[in-house]
């Protein structure tokens, strides 16, 4: 355990007898496949280096005390009483709806004192809520001496909590990245079967940039469900030619015979291009050709601008600049939209240069100071603790 982490949990909670355990769970940034897990498609999220580390230490009674060094707020949960949702818990409703899907499943819990610490950026669409829910349930099974290798059980309970718990009707691919997250891979997931395997990014001389734009996603929420309708109202107009595994299977000819609107045809434009994007991905990614890749990445961007409209200002200017910054390969938005982040595969030599670069041409553009995070594909879920 980091030595600063364990200094505050013993400030926070007091020292004891017994020991104090680590686990870190990370955040995720879907490398291509964006806007079509709601419509049957393949997503090719991986697991990065950022995430959030949890000290854990049992306790005597059935009491969980939740705190968080990058949060005043402090939770208190008491296991003997209804676990229910309360707006006053505020990032604590997150570990709240997991502790009550592990009770409902059976596992025997038992008092715990944590302290969260995180390295992820707040409203960039890394997927932080997944981490959260994924490090409470994998920590929580291992001090519960429960198995934690099933981690497609862990994902969905996961899921699960945050679809009717929290309340937010998100997918399965955050929950999924998080759990199942591999070195130097990507997951290529069908979010229609939940069928998975994993595809190598071996960048080699190259890096994966993470760009915040430090903006939050202020219009994502609504837009996607927007978004969602526009599709359905597709599938509709296709009658009986409708894929009944999602609008991504749909013909483009079909679109074309069925769909006279021109928003709805660029808004399916974008979903079957997409996937088409995310399987020439896998790939290239298989036989190492890294311009390719970044070609792809580019080209997904210009959609969700052109046809899906969910970029917005602030993420075409991050691209834009690192598009004419030195050694990228390709860039995108990565997430939601309106806010938040893109990726950028960058050569690891140019990385002083094409930073340098790409926060003069955004600062111009937008008045922000974005931010920079140089991370690769990482392991999911586990635990930490001897690991100093």
């Amino acid at each position: 355990m980091r030595p600063f982490l364990a200094k505050e949990f013993v400030h926070l909670y007091g020292s004891g007898d017994r020991e104090v355990r680590s686990f870190f769970a990370p955040g995720r940034a879907n490398l291509i496949g964006e806007h079509i897990d709601y419509n049957g498609g393949l997503v090719m999220p991986a697991a990065v280096t950022l995430g959030i580390t949890a000290a854990c230490r049992l306790r005597s009674d059935y009491l969980i005390r939740l705190r968080s060094s990058d949060d005043p707020l402090a939770v208190e949960i008491d296991l003997d009483r209804p676990i229910e949702p309360d707006p006053a818990r505020g990032w604590g409703n997150y570990p709240a709806g997991v502790l009550r899907e592990l009770l409902l499943q059976g596992v025997d819990l038992r008092g715990i004192d944590i302290l969260f610490t995180t390295t992820l950026p707040q409203g960039a669409g890394l997927s932080s809520s997944a981490a959260m829910e994924v490090l409470t349930a994998f920590s929580f099974l291992a001090l519960a001496e429960a198995p934690t290798s099933d981690l497609r059980a862990i994902a969905l309970l996961c899921q699960k909590a945050e679809n009717q718990f929290v309340g937010v009707n998100c997918g399965i691919m955050d929950q999924f990245a998080v759990a199942f997250g591999k070195e130097d891979c990507a997951l290529l997931l069908d979010c229609e079967s939940q069928d998975y395997h994993y595809v190598p990014v071996a960048l080699g001389e190259h890096a994966l940039i993470i760009m915040n734009t430090s903006r939050p996603r202020r219009l994502a929420d609504s837009k996607y469900n927007e978004r969602r309708t526009e599709c359905n109202a597709v599938l509709r107009l296709l009658g009986t030619d409708a894929p009944r595994n999602g609008l991504v299977h749909a013909p483009w000819s079909d679109v074309l015979s069925h769909v006279s609107d021109p928003v709805l045809r660029r808004r399916a434009r974008h979903v079957i291009s997409e996937q088409v994007r995310v399987e020439q991905a896998a790939r290239v990614l298989v036989t190492g050709d890294l311009a390719a890749f970044g070609r792809l990445l580019t080209e997904s961007h210009t959609s969700l601008r052109d046809d899906y409209e969910v970029t917005g200002p602030h993420l075409d200017a991050i691209v834009s600049a690192a598009l004419q910054a030195p050694g990228c390969l390709g860039a995108r938005m990565t997430g939601a939209g309106f806010g938040g982040c893109a990726i950028a595969l960058v050569e690891q030599a140019e990385i002083p240069d094409f930073t340098v670069s790409v926060r003069s041409g955004y600062l111009a553009a937008t008045g922000l100071e974005p931010a920079f995070y140089v991370t690769h594909a990482a392991d999911g879920a586990h635990e930490t603790t001897g690991e100093g």
